[in-house]
């Protein structure tokens, strides 16, 4: 099972530290990430194996919301993801 993970705010040091942190103490294993910045916006989105998960997927969604640094998180299970971009 994967969970997409997608971050918009204003750059700043330490996001992708942040994030990748909070996944990792919720054993959810990073497969694949891409970021970038658009002038002064920071933008990432993650593929997570949360396949191992060592606590609720409601639950690292609200650490990730919680810890946010001001940033616009949104954690999404894959099939609702897939679901949502169907043709």
């Amino acid at each position: 099972m994967r969970a997409v993970i997608s971050v918009i705010g204003e750059d700043r040091v330490g996001i992708l530290a942040m994030v990748s942190t909070i996944c990792a103490k919720a054993n959810a294993n990073v497969i694949e990430v891409t970021q970038s910045v658009l002038q002064e916006f920071f933008v990432m989105m993650m593929v997570v194996d949360i396949s191992n998960l060592n606590c609720e997927l409601t639950d690292l969604r609200k650490d990730l919301e919680g810890n946010s640094m001001g940033m616009k998180i949104q954690v999404m299970h894959e099939d609702i993801f897939n679901s949502m971009h169907r043709i």
